[in-house]
Order: structure tokens, then sequence, then C-alpha cells
């Protein structure tokens, strides 16, 4: 019996065996997503963990919960440089991450030590409470505070120890970059102090030259007395090789004179790796060895290492190094003057640290090796010690990211337990720390921080499996009951009591128990022998547990005895058991120490289990229980009653009468075991041992068990020889209910009252009918003889038993054969046809008709294994002559033949042809044979080459259908066809198998679920498919039938001369799936055209393929990874909204507009009919909601059936959607006035009315117009649009191709944007070209003057940051007549260079004149203030938000803004533009469209580029860069574009200028023509010049250019590029295109242009011709601008979602000026939301955005052509428009971005107000945040070099209006009291050079 866990509760709680094994407890795990860890550091006495990391330093708690984090990086830093101030002073520098290289905890100081890779390695501190605040960061750090390595591969390593009244640092790194050669390897460096971390005045190992020995350390350690360092080196330059060391320093020893190195090496391997070191040894991982040794650990004690150490100082002190043996054991290294000396020889004890006069640092020569005390796999990284309980642990990380805990016994190390703790792969860092407790580990790798407990013994629940961990820290406490280290259990020092898992311990188990089990009844003792049981106190006890009995447990040595509960304490057996299992455990208190199971029985239960046997049951059971044969009783007891034979169990040994054999029981029939039915038979049952009843006369029965019926038989006891005896039972006539050949009948034998007889085995009698399964005399004949069966002719002819027949009508000859079919009825004339002849009397054995079957006069030859008594033949035809025909004969000897009415007929079948004649080689092909008397025989299967073709029933006479197979390979394949044995071959006309039809493309990939969209795919091979089908697998649990019903044959059963059925359109398949398929249409070999299938509702699509025969193709890879989606089906409102059956009135000319939902989601336009009755309403627009369709002119017929009216009908795909009845309607003529009415009221009235109703009538007809005009506009532009479709995608399918390859070269070179002093400037000061503020060039006599100037603006500086006199000084300014808006916009920019440093004061300032500005405003008109910038606080809010959203641009909008500057900008070089007028014929502006068609050729020049491009072109690093031009382009247009290319990576400001090159053509070795715009060969005519091309000079594609400096008077023009301010801007070409006389032209000549766009001129009358032409402009030009539109359209989308897109965090500038806005608005009671929206985009979107969509060469470092620009200006344009709050409707005289757009804006409007709700829902600024983002950005212009020049020219200012300002601050009483006035005049005298008495 299997154990089952207990229900008592007690139990539950205390025995754990019967409980699962819990999880091991989840390890706490810290990660950072993109960070990389570098180091750990543990603060011992809080438990706080700090993590040192690439940029960032974390704060954790002991836990591994994020408590604070700091960024330290990344910054600009160059490892060639020193640290530095300004950038300039490190022209290499980059943005570089900071590595962390040396992280340390000052436990007296309480300060963390962090050192990074950047500034050379430079430390700061910061507080163990908080990470992130610094405590010291040196601010200009000397070379001897540079302590770390500055490169992040080179290892640092270091320790705080502590001195007298200090601690000190020592540090130790490796050799990095060519700054650190003068960093020593080793120093000791102070921590207090005013220089911290400086080595100053303290020891440094010097190195002669450090990269001689290029040291690489690998850990450092202290213990009470000294400090060691491990690492590896090479020697001088004599010594090549790399060797592991170990050195020691003294703690208390500043100067570095004890420093002493020994080699170490652990046997047979390589370099040491990692170390540690506990209390009695230096444990270090070792590399793998040359001889292929595994990665090892070896164990130096500390005193062998400290004597070594002593060893090689005593020689060097007093011996000069040299041993015994006069060889030189220890020395001076590092290349220093030092040497070993001849000291006094207690010289070592009197100097144990050293001092100035003995030698250091001593290198001692023999090296310290140790064996190998573990071996591992992978190679070791971290090592970690620990001793506890007198035992060592060691804890080794792999590479591998793998933890292993290894138990060091003497010089033998086990590997116990291993886990994986870090990614697989990724190396354990050597930082491996134990915390204090010695609980946990910490283990680092390069991704996350875990923490590992150390002893892992909780998580083994039992005894079991904490033994078999065999953890060297676990034990079992035993009367604890829990795995625990030894320290944790109370009584671990007695013997028994804790049992170490290390060692071969048992776990206290029971032995043996006695007795095993006892009877429920009876009470009694049970003996429990317990090996091992720890010895208890004198008042402490065990107790067994029986379940939840207690009995108290009496212990004499290993033996314990307890007592058995009561059977009323006992649970019931479980029905159908005869005992139960209750657990026994033997407790102490509550902890179980040993468990087993004990039985309790149930005698009286046990016979109820075996009811045909229960004295054998009882007596042969497991227990020991006798069986009663009088009372028919088990007991338990030792007997039964007193007079009453007992039979014993089986388990008494010691009596005669005992076990299974000694039971009264019935051994087995004596006869007859075959009864016939209907006769009267006496059944007879051998019976043994019946003496045990005694000579008490009883009654026997017999009992038969019938099918429904129980039938008693009284019997009587023969008694015969001894124990054995024969039961008679009466004799009985037997007639089943159901007939039956043979049937079972169970019998037994009960004694008295149902005291029923054992049965030896299981006895039953067999009843048999002769009638049944003989239906026929020879079947009767056939029967087994000792049945006794005859065919009886009494009555009815039957099979009988034989004393049932009369003895004058047993029939011994059967009647003649009868044969009632035959199949089939023909077959070839080779034979060999299988013939089935079905009948009766067909012979009583096989021999019968071996001989006895003719088929149309010929043999038959039957097979003996198909034969079946008197029913069948199957025999195999004999050739015969084709047409020989005839009856089938079986003729059974002695017995007439039998002959069938039916004919068979030898035919000969010939195959004709096939159809098709080809299919695919995966085969599927419904393959038609042609021929005749193709229905030969029964078994016919045909034959494609070697390949079976499954035939689809039935054949028909002339033609066999079947299915081809697979083929391996294309080619022909012979057709055969096998009528049984006779093949039929077709040579003539062989099948052919072709390549597999393959697909490439297919769409569209969407359809509503009603399917019918027409799908196009294409393909090779298509015209080989017979049925191509497009299919889909569908989900539908309510379509499909119950799981195991028949489901349909998907290829339904046809008949001959019916043509094949449609195939279904949807069937169910296994699994709960649906199939819907339609059959596609082949067009040609490479089309197919297919319908999607329709869906049923519910039905989730699960896979979309082609069934092309056998090959199935999923729509994803036909279409190229796109799968196919089905939409909603289309939802459309009746055209008459308040009565759906109410005639819709439709005017001729209108549009009508038919509202919906998910309109275009699975269509499209030109898929769509809408029926009006007969007649079609042409589909003009489809939107997601709208449908836009022109009706017929006329009204159109009525469908038929539709009654009069016309039905509007929308067919899409299969969905057909009736929106109701239409009527057309005339336009009403006005009536004439009735006569009546004129008499009535007069012809005053009349007139009244008549023109009331004129003026009405007008309006409305205007309205409508309008309605009219605006919905015609729309549908012109979709058609414009969907016309130039094609060629949007082309277009945007090679841009994309384009910014792809861009956006890889980004990644290379990063997106150009200025640096931030450039940006700011250029902000500023628009217009003043990159130097707005100059100095002041000084003439001779000025340098005197320079300091009382700078004192004077320094004062004014200071003056400025009184709030009070700033903003008098602003409002005076402001008040001056004189003072130009040019001047406030120039002065607001001063202002903010000035105050740069003083972001927050700045921001102060500008709160409060915005809060003068709307109080303005209010009283005005609100709407129009922010619009323009007037006045300086306007030009000072754009200032203020461009230096806030710097940080945005570049991290979010500045990406796609600067890819939409490319795509346009590529778009634009794509098409020819005109150099003299630039007008291109891409773009986006109209005043800027080439209208002209111009005929133009692509070309791609290969550039030379490098040393050999200017001169010879073949020079070996000459490199060849592919240029896209164009045939028409300029040669000056050709060398910006072919700039573009080879420096595409490169800001602008640093390429060569296009002016200062020329463009030379290559062509063979010696061919050079340097190409220009106008030379000799220019033609000119009717003083008309055409500048040259590439076509005028015939330059062919894949021509070589290269591009050389061009040469002034002989000389080359220097390509450097001017850091002076330049002059100008660099215009486009000519404007008139005048020169002497000679006018200009490239491709059209300004006269042809009569509208001569001259785009910089903008005066009144220009703007209204252009507004004019804009009217007009033809249809194809509009073409060409929606063409451009559409290419750009993701960009330009990309773009507004950045910068509108509140996915990421709003800037917090943003947010801050919106809430200001609002608290304005709130403040002065504006509750129109169309006034805040107002000022929000003044202020923001069009102050901020437009500016950088107009000019992104504010932003980025490019050149932007005019094309560019006023494409941009389209773009901003529309911007604008979006951000209008009044409703954008367009017209026929709209301009043309607005109609370019009309489409779009909506959408974007929308996007502008959910930012802006967005922005208002979004968590309010703080004060303190904004301060907080407000002081990071003051310091990003602090080294401004322009910032004294900027108070320069803003004093200039000053003084134009000195007498004002000075009056304003004399009136201000506060102003007075700070004596501002005084302190400006101050500033006055000290620039100007005046003498005042002030």
């Amino acid at each position: 019996m299997t154990p089952r866990c207990p229900l008592g509760p007690r139990l539950l709680r205390v025995l754990l065996l019967c409980l699962p094994l819990p999880p091991p407890p989840r390890a706490h795990r810290f990660s950072a997503p993109n960070t990389t860890f570098n180091h750990l550091a543990l603060a011992p006495g809080r438990g706080t963990l700090y993590v040192g990391a690439v940029n960032r330093l974390f704060q954790l708690s002991p836990e591994l919960r994020l408590q604070a984090v700091a960024v330290t990086g990344p910054v600009f830093d160059s490892p060639d440089c020193v640290p530095f101030r300004d950038p300039a002073d490190c022209p290499q520098a980059r943005l570089t991450d900071n590595s962390n290289q040396l992280l340390l905890v000052s436990g007296r100081a309480q300060e963390l030590l962090a050192c990074g890779q950047v500034r050379q390695g430079v430390c700061e501190k910061r507080g163990l409470e908080d990470v992130a605040r610094v405590l010291y960061q040196a601010e200009d750090p000397g070379d001897g505070q540079f302590v770390a390595a500055n490169a992040p591969g080179v290892a640092t390593v270091g320790l705080v120890v502590a001195a007298p009244g200090r601690d000190l640092l020592l540090v130790a790194r490796g050799l990095a970059g060519k700054l650190s050669g003068g960093v020593p390897p080793l120093t000791v460096r102070q921590l207090a102090g005013p220089q911290p971390f400086s080595s100053e005045g303290l020891g440094r190992l010097v190195v002669g030259d450090f990269a001689d020995y290029n040291n690489s350390y690998v850990a450092a350690f202290a213990d009470a007395r000294s400090a060691y360092f491990v690492f590896r080196r090479r020697g001088a330059r004599a010594q090549a090789e790399y060797r592991s060391y170990v050195a020691r320093v003294c703690l208390g020893d500043a100067n570095l004179y004890s420093y002493v190195e020994v080699p170490v090496a652990c046997r047979g391997q390589g370099l040491i790796q990692a170390a540690s070191l506990t209390p009695g040894a230096l444990l270090a991982a070792f590399a793998a060895g040359p001889g292929g040794t595994r990665p090892a650990l070896c164990a130096f004690p500390l005193a062998e290492l400290d004597g070594s150490m002593e060893r090689a100082r005593r020689l060097c002190y007093t011996a000069g190094g040299r041993g015994p043996s006069g060889l030189e054991e220890a020395t001076v290294e590092y290349g220093v003057t030092s040497r070993c000396v001849t000291l006094p020889a207690d010289s070592p004890e009197s100097y144990p640290c050293g001092d100035e006069h003995t030698p250091s640092p001593i290198a001692g020569r023999q090296p310290l090796e140790a064996k190998p005390v573990l071996q591992l796999e992978q190679p070791i990284s971290a090592v970690a010690g620990l001793q506890t309980d007198g035992h060592t642990i060691a804890f080794l990380g792999d590479t591998q990211g793998q933890l292993h805990k290894v138990f060091l016994n003497g010089s033998q190390g086990q590997v116990y337990h291993s886990q994986q703790v870090g990614p697989p792969g990724s190396a354990i860092s050597p930082d491996l720390l134990v915390d204090s407790s010695g609980h946990h580990l910490y283990v680092l790798t390069a991704q996350q921080v875990d923490r590992v407990p150390v002893a892992a013994c909780p998580q083994f629940p039992d005894c079991t499996s904490c033994l078999q961990a065999r953890d060297p820290l676990c034990g079992w406490c035993v009367l604890q009951g829990r795995c625990t280290p030894k320290g944790q259990c109370g009584r671990a020092a007695q013997a028994s009591q804790w049992l170490w898992s290390h060692e071969d311990s048992h776990c206290p188990r029971v032995q043996s128990l006695l007795p095993a089990h006892r009877p429920r009844q009876e009470q009694g003792q049970v003996t429990l022998s317990v090996p091992g049981l720890p010895t208890l106190a004198m008042d402490e006890y065990f107790h067994c547990a029986f379940g939840d009995y207690d009995s108290l447990a009496h212990v004499e040595g290993p033996h314990v005895a307890c007592v058995t509960p009561p059977e009323d304490e006992l649970p019931r057996n479980p029905p159908g058991t005869d005992h139960i299992i209750l657990p026994l455990a033997l407790m102490f208190e509550d902890v179980a120490v040993a468990t087993t199971n004990f039985s309790f029985y149930d005698c009286s239960a046990v016979q109820a289990l075996e009811a045909a046997a229960p004295c054998r049951a009882c007596v042969g059971s497991l227990w020991r229980c006798h069986w009663c044969p009088r009372s028919s009783r088990c007991v338990s007891a030792g007997h039964c009653p007193e007079g009453e034979d007992t039979v014993y169990s089986a388990q008494q040994v010691d009596v005669q009468v005992r076990g299974p054999a000694a039971c009264p029981r019935v051994e087995g029939l004596a006869g007859p075991l075959l009864v016939p039915v209907g006769w009267e038979s006496r059944l007879a049952l051998r019976v043994r041992n019946l003496q045990h009843f005694g000579s008490l006369p009883a009654s026997y029965h017999c009992w038969l068990e019938l099918p429904g019926e129980l039938r008693r038989l009284p019997a009587s006891l023969e008694e015969t020889a001894g124990d054995v005896g024969l039961i008679h039972c009466q004799a009985q006539q037997f007639r089943p209910s159901m007939a039956q050949p043979e049937l079972p009948v169970p019998i037994y034998v009960t004694r008295g009252k149902g005291q029923r007889l054992d049965n030896a085995h299981t006895l039953h009698v067999t009843l048999y009918d002769c009638a049944v399964d003989h239906p026929d005399c020879s079947r009767c004949q056939a029967a087994n003889g000792s049945l006794g069966c005859v065919w009886c002719s009494h009555g009815q002819p039957a099979c009988r038993y034989g004393p049932l027949c009369p003895p004058g009508a047993v029939e011994l000859l059967c009647p003649t054969p009868s044969i009632d079919t035959v199949e089939p009825l023909t077959g070839p004339p080779e034979g060999g046809l299988a013939l089935t002849i079905q009948g009766s009397n067909l012979g009583r054995d096989f021999a019968e008709v071996r001989d006895a079957v003719k088929v149309a006069g010929r043999p038959c030859s039957p097979e003996p294994s198909l034969y079946r008594t008197s029913a069948r033949i199957v025999c195999v035809t004999a050739p015969a002559p084709n047409g020989t025909t005839g009856p089938i004969q079986v003729a059974i000897k002695n017995r007439p033949p039998g002959i069938s009415t039916q004919h068979f007929t030898y035919q000969d079948p010939i195959l004709l042809s096939l159809s098709p004649q080809w299919g695919p080689q995966a085969g599927g092909t419904e393959l038609t044979i042609l021929g005749r008397r193709l229905q030969t025989g029964g078994n016919i299967s045909a034959f494609v080459g070697e390949q079976p073709c499954p035939i689809q029933e039935p054949v028909c006479p002339e033609a066999i259908v079947c299915h081809t197979m697979p083929q391996a390979s294309p080619g022909e394949a012979v057709v055969r066809v096998l009528f049984g044995h006779a093949e039929r071959t077709l040579r003539t006309s062989p099948f052919q198998y072709t390549a597999n039809p393959q697909l490439v493309a297919a769409e569209p990939s969407v359809s509503f679920r009603g399917g019918g969209r027409l799908v196009r795919v294409r393909g090779t091979g298509l015209d080989v498919v017979q049925q191509p089908l497009l299919s889909v697998w569908l989900e539908a649990a309510a379509a499909v039938p119950a799981r195991g019903a028949q489901l349909p044959d998907p290829s339904p059963r046809r008949s001959c001369g019916t043509p094949a059925a449609a195939p279904q359109a949807c069937i169910p398949l296994e699994g709960g799936l649906l199939q819907c398929s339609t059959v596609c249409s082949v067009n040609s070999s490479s089309l197919l055209v297919c319908h999607s299938p329709a869906v049923p509702d519910g039905a989730r699509p699960r896979r979309v393929f082609f069934a092309l025969d056998n090959v199935h193709i999923d729509f994803a890879s036909a279409s190229g990874g796109q799968d196919f989606l089905y939409q909603p089906n289309p939802r459309l409102a009746p055209l008459s909204r308040e009565d759906p059956t109410r005639p819709y009135r439709v005017k001729p000319g209108n549009v009508l507009d038919v509202e919906g939902q998910g309109l275009n989601l699975g269509i499209s336009k030109e898929e769509v009919r809408v029926h009006i009755g007969d007649g079609e309403c042409l589909v003009k627009t489809l939107t997601l909601t709208h449908l836009y369709c022109e009706p017929p002119p006329r009204a159109p017929q009525p469908t038929n059936g539709s009654g009069t009216l016309l039905q509007f009908v929308v067919q899409m795909g299969n969905v057909r959607l009736a929106l109701g009845p239409v009527q057309y309607e005339t336009e009403p003529a006005l009536s004439a006035f009735p006569v009546a009415a004129q008499v009535g009221l007069g012809m005053g009235a009349a007139v009244l009315i008549a023109a009331v109703l004129l003026l009405s009538l007008m309006y409305r007809h205007k309205s409508k117009q309008a309605l009219r005009d605006y919905q015609k506009v729309l549908v012109q532009l979709e058609n414009l649009e969907i016309g130039v479709g094609d060629q949007c995608r082309k277009e945007f399918t090679d841009l994309m191709t384009e910014m792809t390859d861009l956006s890889s070269d980004l990644e290379a070179s990063g997106i150009p944007f200025l640096d931030y002093h450039t940006y700011a400037e250029r902000v500023f000061f628009p217009g003043h070209g990159s130097c707005p503020l100059q100095p002041t060039l000084e003439g001779p006599g000025e340098e005197a003057r320079r300091v009382p100037v700078r004192q004077g603006l320094t004062q004014l500086s200071n003056l400025l940051n009184s709030k009070l006199f700033l903003l008098t000084l602003i409002r005076t300014l402001e008040g001056q007549p004189g003072f130009s808006q040019r001047d406030r916009c120039h002065v607001a920019s001063l202002l903010s260079l000035v105050l740069h440093g003083k972001l927050e004061y700045l921001t102060d300032i500008l709160r409060t004149l915005l809060s003068d500005l709307a109080a303005h405003y209010v009283h005005r008109n609100p709407k129009l203030m922010l619009r323009r910038t007037e006045t300086m606080v306007e030009k000072l809010l754009t200032n203020w938000l461009s230096i806030c959203l710097y940080a945005f641009l570049k991290e979010v909008a500045g990406e796609p803004l600067y890819l939409l500057l490319r795509a346009i900008q590529y778009q634009v070089d794509k098409g020819p533009v005109d150099a003299v007028t630039g007008k291109a014929k891409r773009t986006l502006n109209d005043s800027r469209l080439l209208r002209e068609d111009v005929d133009f050729r692509p070309l791609t020049l290969m550039v030379l580029v490098g040393p050999g491009a200017g001169g010879a072109a073949g020079s070996s690093a000459t490199q060849r860069v592919p240029a896209r031009v164009l045939d028409t382009d300029t040669i000056t247009q050709v060398k910006e574009k072919v700039l573009d290319q080879v420096y595409k990576g490169t800001p602008f400001s640093q390429r060569p200028s296009v002016h200062a090159l020329d463009l030379e053509w290559r062509s063979g070795l010696a061919g050079h023509l340097t190409l220009s715009d106008e030379d000799l060969t220019s033609v000119t005519q009717n003083r008309w010049k055409r500048l040259n091309t590439l076509q005028h000079y015939k330059v062919p594609d894949g021509a070589t250019v290269g591009l050389i400096p061009q040469l002034h008077n002989g000389r080359a023009v220097s390509q450097s590029l001017a850091q002076s301010c330049p002059l100008g801007e660099n215009v486009p070409m000519l404007e008139d295109g005048e020169e002497g006389g000679v006018r200009l032209w490239h491709l059209v000549k300004a006269t042809e242009e009569p509208e001569g766009a001259k785009a910089r001129r903008s005066s009144l009358r220009e703007r209204d011709r252009e507004r004019a032409r804009a009217k007009a402009i033809p249809e194809i030009y509009l073409t060409r601008l929606l063409s451009m539109k559409g290419t750009l359209q993701k960009f330009v989308d990309d773009t507004f979602q950045a910068i509108l897109s509140v996915n990421r965090p709003v800037p917090i500038a943003v947010k801050y000026l919106f809430d200001l806005l609002d608290e304005l608005a709130g403040k002065h009671g504006i509750e129109d939301p169309e006034t805040l929206h107002i000022w929000k985009t003044n202020s923001l979107l069009l102050r901020f955005w437009v500016n950088a969509l107009k000019k992104p060469q504010l932003i980025f470092d490019v050149r932007v052509s005019d094309n560019v620009d006023a494409v941009l200006a389209v773009i901003a344009q529309t911007f604008i428009d979006s951000c209008t709050v009044s409703e954008h409707k367009v017209g026929r005289d709209s301009p043309v971005n607005k109609l370019l757009y009309a489409r779009e804006i909506p959408r974007y409007k929308q996007m502008v107000e959910r930012y802006y709700s967005d922005v208002r829902q979004s968590s309010a600024a703080s004060y303190q945040e904004m301060n907080s983002a407000l002081a990071e950005l003051s310091g990003n212009y602090a080294s401004a070099p322009h910032c004294l020049e900027a108070l320069q020219e803003l004093y200039e200012h000053v003084h134009r209006y000195h007498d004002q300002i000075i009056s304003a601050l004399e009136e201000d009483p506060v102003a007075q009291k700070m004596q501002l006035a005084c302190r400006l005049q101050q500033v006055a005298a000290l620039v100007e050079n005046k003498v005042t008495d002030l």
C-alpha cells in the first residue's frame, strides 16, 4: 500500500516527510537597464552596499533595494588630456563614458571614495548615507591627484588603512595611456587635508621604466599588520615572461620602506587571476597551464608566505641578497638605484618595517609554490573565503556566471554546490563580498548584483535532503527537526544531536517494528527499534503519535515501546479495504524524530473482499486471520468458538490445518462442460474439505448466473474417499433469453442458508446452440464435432443438437451450392483478377472447393486465406481471349454444380490520353486518364512514374480520376494503370512534372470579414496549378462540429457523367478549426486573381494561405512578410436618417455624402461599387467615415423587383449594404405669384414678399453652392493624390532606402548639431552671421584703458543682478520713442547672454514682465498678446525657450527634423534645379516650381578621394566614392552634390568651400579636364549665355572626377576654414542673371517665364500676382506638388509627432510656461479657452517651433539651399495653420499650400489640442524642480568668451539713454535707498574714463 499524507492537523504541522520540497528562497537581485556594473563596496557597520557602474553610482540596502543613485557621466574627456575646464584646451575631447575604477569605504571618516576613468582617474568623496551627496571633488586636480587608471580595461586596486590619527589610501594600478607613465604603480595617498588623494610627501613605488614591468594588479588585502597586493608582471628587459607575485607592506609604513614581493606559483598552472585572504591562508585562482591543465585553486599558508618574504628581506638587509649557496635569492627591482646591502644581523628585527637606509623595493627570487587543491572546468574570475566552525569555505566565481562553493579540507578542495548566478557567459566580478554577519554573499556581474545565502540550510526541509546536500555549513538538528548551521543547534555538542551534512551521517529511522501490524479490535504494545537516538534530560521524554493519537514512549537503549490506540480512536477503514495505514512518529515535543507507517487490520472486512472465496481470502491475507467454517466468519482471535473447527492463517506456521488449501471448496466440474440448449442436463462438481462442517446435516444448492437470471438448483452431496466428495445438481433444461452460439455461465455452490463454498478457481459451464451461426447445411456440418450438431430436415430445415432431431430427418448430403453475388463482372484477358463469389453451401471446408470453381468456362483458383466456410470464395481468374463471357460455376463433389445468373466478361482496357498533361512536382494535380473499358476488374490502381496516384471513386468506363503525389524533381513520368495484375501504360503522352509554383507578391493584404476583395497574386509557374485556392483557417468554436463528430469529406464523391461539384466554401477540420476557401482564377503563368474568403462572425483567423494543389504558401511569405488582416465589416448609415423608408432626394450634379464607420479599412475607393437603380454612382473619395460619390446626371431605371423606387446599394466585395430608396429632383422653379393674392394684398405687399422669398432662395442657393464647391475641391484633391499614389510609393521607397543608409551613417558620425555656444548666439542674434559679438579693436594706448573699463563692466554686471534696476532699465528703454524694435530684440538678447549663468533670476524677471504684458493686453485685445516680437519680454521669452529646449532638441525632436531636412534635400536634388532662377522641378512651393518639362538623366560619378585625388589618378591610397548627379546640373551644382556625398558625415562648417575647389574630369591616365560653369566653350546666342552642364561637356555615366584646389594667380586657394566672421551670406546664384549686357540662363530663360519669380521681393503687388497665379495653377503642376508632398508625408508626420507628442515626459520648461499662462488667465478672469489656446500657441509653437522648422541652420551645422528653404516654408505654414483655432476650409481661391495639406490639417489640429490637454493634465512643475533644471542649464554658457563684449554693447544702449535711466532711478524711492543711480554713474565713469566726485 502506498502511504498517504495524514489528515490530522498536528501531524500536518510536524511531519515534513509527506510535504513537497519548497522552492529555494528567491535570491535578492538588483539590476539597472543599459548599465554596466564595475565594482562593489560594503560599509561594514551599516551593511549598505555601493555599486560603481559606468556613468552611475548606486546605493543599495542590504536586501539590494535602491536607496540612492548618482550620475557620474558621460563627460567630455580624453585620456590624452589632463583635466580641463575649457574645451578648447583639449580639442580631441569627446563625450566619454565614465567607468568606475575604484570604490572604497573609509570607515573612520564615513566616506565613500569613488574614482572613475575620466579626468585621468581623479577621485571624489561622497556621503555614505547618500551617495548622491558629493563631499569633495577636485576642481583643478594636479598630477599628484591622478589615482585610477584612465582606461577601463586596466585594473586599479586599493585599500583604506588606518594610520595613527588618519586614514591612508594605498592604490595600485596598471599602465594605461600616454599620460599615466609618470604615475607610479603603487602609491600611498592622504585622504584628509587640503589636497585629498594627493601622494605628495608620501611613499610611492618608484619605477625606472614602468613599461618594462607592466604590473597588472589582481587584488589588495590587509590583515592586522600588513597590506598585501597580488599582481602579475614581467621582469626587466631580460625577463620577457610574466609571473605571479604577492607584495607586502606594513600598515604603518607611509613611505613604502617595507615593500617586499615574492613570486608565487601553483604547480602546473598559469598566471594568477583572482585571490582572497582568509585568516590562515591566501586563496588564489590560477589560469589553465600550458600542459592542458584546467583552471585551479591554490592555497598559500600565510605563515609560509610571510616566511618567504622575511627570508628575502633578511637576505637583502644582511647578505647582499645572496643565499647560503651564493646564488642571488633577493634583489632590488624596478630599475631603481638602491641595492641589497650587508647590515648587522639584527637589522630585520630592529627595522621590521624598514627605514630610510634599508634597501627597497625588495623582490625575492625564489617562488613560493603550492599544489592545486581543486581544478574546475571554467576559468575562475573571483575568489572569496570564509572560516566558520573551524572549517574553511571558498567561494569561486567563474567566467560563465556560475558560483561554486568549495569545502577546503587540508590539501584537498571539494565543490559541494554550484549555481548559476549571473547571466550565462557573464563573468563574476572579483568583488565577491561576504557580509559582516557571514550569512550572505554579494555577487557582482556586469549586469546585476545578487545576494546569495552563504549556507542554504533552511531550504532543506527534511533530514534526508539536509544530509544529501553535503554542505559543510549545515547539519540536521535532531530535536529541533530542521537543517541548521551548527551554531544554531542548541545541543550540537552532544552525541547524536546534530548530524553534520558533510560526513556520512544517517538520519534517525525506525529500523524495525514488533509487531509490524495489529488488529484494530485489540489494543497492545508496539516496540520500535531506533538506532542512534539522542539522549534526553531527566524531565524530557519521547512520545509516539499514531495519527492523532498520542501515547507516552518508554525508551530502553535503541528500543522504544508504545501502546496502540483503542478501536474507537482509530479512523474507519476506507471502503473496499480491510485495513488502515497510520503514520507512526516518534516525537520530541512537536518535532518528529523518526517516522514510519503502522497498519491496523480488520479480519471481518477481509472476507468481504472476495465473495467467490471468502475462506481463501481470510486465511491467505497479509494479516493473521483465521476462518471458522461453520459460522462462516473470519476472526483475529487465536481460534474459533468452542466445538468448531478452525482453518488457521497461512502465517500460522505451528499448525496443520492452515492456509487456503485447508478451506472447504469446490475444485471443479466433474461433468459435463458443454451443455446444449434445450436438452435436459445434470451437472456434477468436485468438492474437498467438507469435513470441517462436522456431521450436522445441511442442504446444498447449485447456482448458475444466467443472463438476466440467477437460477438455483437443489443439489445433493455424494461422499467419496477421504476429504473429497461430489455435488450433484438437479437435472435442468436451459434456454437463455438471448440466442448465442456459446455462452459461459458462472456456477457456485452454497450450503445451508447461503453459506458459500470457495471456488478454487473461476468455474463456469458453456451453453451452446447449434442453430446460431450455422444457417446452412455446409456450415452446420462444418461445426465442431464435439457439439453433436446435425442438419435436420424435420419441419423447418435447421441445424440442431443431434438427440433433438428425429432419426430419419438427419441430412447427410447438403443441397446444391447457391451463388448470390459475383464481383467484379469484368476482368483483363491476362487473368490474375481476384473474383469474390458469395452465396451459401459453398463447401464445408477449403478442400471441397479447391478445384470446384470455373469462370466463363475457365478455371479460377481459390485463395485459402480468403475462404469463408459455405459463404464466400475468392479466386484468381485464369487468362482467356478478349471478349470471352459466361457464368460462374461452383461444383462440389457428389452434388450438382451451382451456376450464377450473372456473367463474367474478359475485356481489354485501353488508355488514350491525359488531362492535364503537366502539374507541379509537389503533386495534388487532379489527373484524368481517358480511355475505353476502364471499369475492368475491381482492384484498379494508377501510377505516375513510380509514385502512386490515389484514385477518386468511382472509376468510370471512359475516365479514371486520380491525384498526383509529390515527385523528387521535375521531369516526365509515364502513367500506368494496374487492373489487378494486368498493366496498361500510356507512353505516347507522359505526364510532365514542372517546378513548383512560386509566389513573389500578393496584394492587398487586408479585407473585410465579408470577403470578396480582389487579391492579385504574382509569381511563376502559376498556370500549372489546376485549382488554386485562397484559404483561411479559423478558430470557430460555434461553427465546428463537436470533437469526435464525423467530419464531412472535403472532396465529395462524384458520379460518372455529372460535372464535379464546386468545393464547399467552409469545411470543418480536425482540432476545432474551420477552413474557408475561394477558388482563384489563373490569369496567366504569372498572375492569379483571387477573392478573399468570407469569415463567419465570431471566428478568429489563424492562418491565411494559398493552396496551389499540394503547394501551400502562407500569405505572409507571398506578400513579403505582410500578414493578411481581416477588418470588421463596414457600417453605413441610411441616407434618410429620420425615416429610412422615405426616399432621399438627390439633385443632379451634387456629390452624395454617405456616413459610416470603418469604410476604408478593408477596401480601396476603386473597388467600391455604388448603384442607384441600374445606374452607377461614381465613388470619388473614400475615408474612414465618409463615402463621396457622384450620382448619374439623369435618373436611372429601377432594378428588377425594386418597384418604381431607385434603391441606393453599396457593394464592398461580398458586403452589400442597401441604404434606402432615392428620388431624383429638379431645381424648383419660382411660380408666378397668384392673381388672387395680387388683387387681395396689393402690389406693395407682393413686391415685398417676392423680395424676401428671392433673398431667401438666393442665400440658400449660395450656401448649398459653397458646400458643393468645398466637397468638389476635396474630391478633386483626393483624385489628384490617388493619381500620383503609385509614383509617391515608388519615390517613398527610394527615399526610405536613402534614409536607411543615412541612419547607418548617423550612427557613426552623429547628427551635426551645433555646439551650444553657436546655437545660442545664432538664436539670440539672428541675421548677424556667426560672430554677433566682436571685440573692439584696440589701438595704440588702449592698454591703459582696459583695466578701468573691465572694472566698470563688472560693476554693471553686478548692477544687473538687482531686479529693481533691471526692470527699471527695461521699462525705461522701452518707453523711449527712438528705441526701435530691432534695438529691443538686441538688448533682450544681450541680457539673455549676460544673465545666462543666472537662469533662475532671468526666469523671475521673465515671469514679472509677462505678468505686466498680460495686464496691458487684457484691457485691449487679449488674443493679440505674444503675437509678434515687439517687446523685450517677447524676445526674452524666445531666448528662454531656446535655452530650455536645447536638450529636448538634441534628444527627441532633432533627429526627425534632421531626417526631414535631408529627405527634402534628397528629393529636390533628384530633379533639375535652375541655377539662375532658383526654380526646381521637385518642390512644395508653387512660386519655386519649375513648370517647363526639362529632359534630364541621372548619372553616377566616381569621385576620387584621398591623397591621389588632387594628383595622379591611381594613387594606391585613393578611394572612389560614388556620387549621384544629373546631366543637367551646372558644374557648381555638381560640386555641391559631390561635397555632400564625400563629406556626408562632416559638419558643413568643417567642409571645404565649393568655391575653393575645381571639378576635374579624369579620362585615362593623362586626360584631365577642369570643368567650370563658364568658359570659352559656353554657348552664347542673342546675348543669352547658357551655363555649362555635364550634358554640355558630354560627361558619361560612371565617369571619374576629382576635386582639386582652385588655382588663383598660379597658387592654390586655401581650403582651410576661415575662423573669422564672414562678410555675408552665400546666396544662390544670380537674381537677374545680368553680366555685362549678356544674360545668363540655365534651364529656362527668364523671358520665357512671364511671372518672373523673384522670391526675395515681396511687394504687395507681386503677392497679389502670386495669389492670382495660384488660382489658375494647372492640374499638372499641382500633381507635381502632390507627388512631392506624398513622398515627404511620413517625415512631416514624424516631425510634428515629435514636437507634439507627450509619450515622453514634457519638457519642464513647457509645463512651467503653460502653467504660468493658465495662472495669468485665471488672475485676469479670462475664461475663453480660445484665448488661452492662442497664448500657448504664440508663446511656444509659433515662437519657437516654427522658427526651428523654417531655419534648421539655427540648430544643425548644415547648408540649407533656397529650394529646401522654400519647401520648409510651406511645411512651417502648415504647422501654423494647424495651430489656429478657426475652422480650416479651402476653396478654389485658396493658396496652393493650403490646398496641399487640406486633408491633413484637421488631424494636425487634433494633435495640437491633444498636446495642450495632455500638458495640462501632466503633473505640475514645482518651483524647486524648475530652479534645479535652470541651475543645471546655467552652466552651459558659463565660459562664454563674449560676455564682456555683450556687457560693452549693453552699456552702449545704457549710455545712449543715460539721463532718462538716471531720472527713472532717482524717482523710485526704493532705488534711491539702494543708490542705484549713483552706482550707474560710477559704472559710466569707469567705462568712459571720466572723473567724478561720486
